[in-house]
């Protein structure tokens, strides 16, 4: 194994780390409100096609696009696309009462065919399969400082990456500091826990729930977002990839306990597991599969040590997924 080898495995572990990363962060702030959305791989379907579709009619319709506004364009629409997959999440399950399971899944199913049917309409648009490409908007995204001045093997681990991977690490701190050191977030972890304690002291519980999910949401579609301008370089691929990041990203909730900051080095080695076959060599494609299954099993089994170990700081909120009636209070 080279040294080549090991930095290759590092920067695709760090990559696909900030996809999931996104995903997982977006998620656990839904979760301490007591939703379970499990419509996370459709939101961020969602995210990565409105960005993709919002660069795209812009430098579609500029020979000279604005690199700035570019970026203001493709980061809002995914924002905001992802954020009313949120809002009809909140509405089905917070207001209709709908079951949640049924509406995450739901949710995943329709955001997966909205961003496939657009997707395939922008390819047709752009002239066939594989043909469309927002390169102005993704040599922002992929702008890093280690292109512009060399800074050797340093510079490849650490500053290789466009500006969402070290986004990614920022959102995670703060938020972290937003749910354990702010009225406002520790009165959203009250409804997660317990939201006819939180209603009986005053708490808007169907205000806090609506926000947490809606802002959660647009977290989550920057995993989209960052999907189709970095890492796979402003194109779509209606390949099923991202739905699969999707629920690696619910797995990695599990993984972190529902803490943001874990969610952090969790990724990187969910990564790191999915992608070392890389440095071993003579694998077949049923073994290169066998290893990316690894976050998987190493999600189960972060489960049954937190089930066995039966910590309640490692546990999920208690009202998790559970709806809640004010008049049955």
């Amino acid at each position: 194994m080279t040294s080549a080898q090991v930095i290759q495995l590092l920067q695709s572990a760090v990559c696909f780390g900030t996809v999931i990363m996104f995903g997982a962060i977006g998620e656990i702030l839904t979760e301490k409100s007591g939703n379970l959305n499990l419509g996370v791989p459709g939101i961020m379907y969602l995210g990565g096609i409105a960005g993709l579709a919002a660069s795209f009619f812009y430098e579609f319709n500029n020979p000279a696009p604005n690199k700035v506004v570019c970026l203001l364009l493709s980061f809002i629409a995914a924002f905001l696309a992802s954020a009313l997959g949120g809002l009809l999440y909140s509405f089905l399950t917070i207001t209709l009462r709908a079951n949640q399971n049924v509406t995450g899944l739901t949710l995943t199913i329709f955001g997966g065919g909205v961003a496939n049917f657009f997707g395939g309409s922008l390819n047709t648009m752009a002239g066939g399969v594989g043909q469309i490409s927002v390169a102005a908007t993704s040599s922002i995204y992929r702008a890093n400082i280690n292109n512009v001045t060399d800074l050797g093997v340093v510079g490849k681990l650490f500053l290789s990456y466009g500006f969402m991977v070290y986004l990614a690490i920022v959102v995670a701190i703060v938020m972290a500091w937003f749910l354990n050191r702010t009225r406002t977030g520790l009165n959203l972890r009250a409804v997660g826990e317990n939201p006819a304690t939180a209603d009986a002291a005053g708490i808007n519980v169907t205000r806090y729930k609506y926000l947490a999910t809606c802002i959660g949401a647009g977290i989550s579609g920057m995993g989209g977002l960052y999907y189709t301008m970095d890492y796979i370089k402003g194109t779509w691929a209606n390949d099923g990839t991202i739905e699969s990041l999707g629920w690696l990203a619910v797995a990695l909730v599990i993984f972190a306990t529902w803490r943001s900051v874990n969610a952090i080095w969790g990724s990187y080695l969910f990564g790191l597991l999915f992608w070392v076959y890389l440095i071993i060599p003579g694998l077949g494609r049923k073994d290169i599969e066998l290893f990316k299954m690894l976050p998987y099993l190493v999600t189960i089994m972060v489960l049954i040590a937190i089930s066995l170990r039966k910590k309640r700081e490692n546990q999920p909120p208690a009202s998790l997924g559970l709806p809640y009636f004010r008049e049955e209070r």
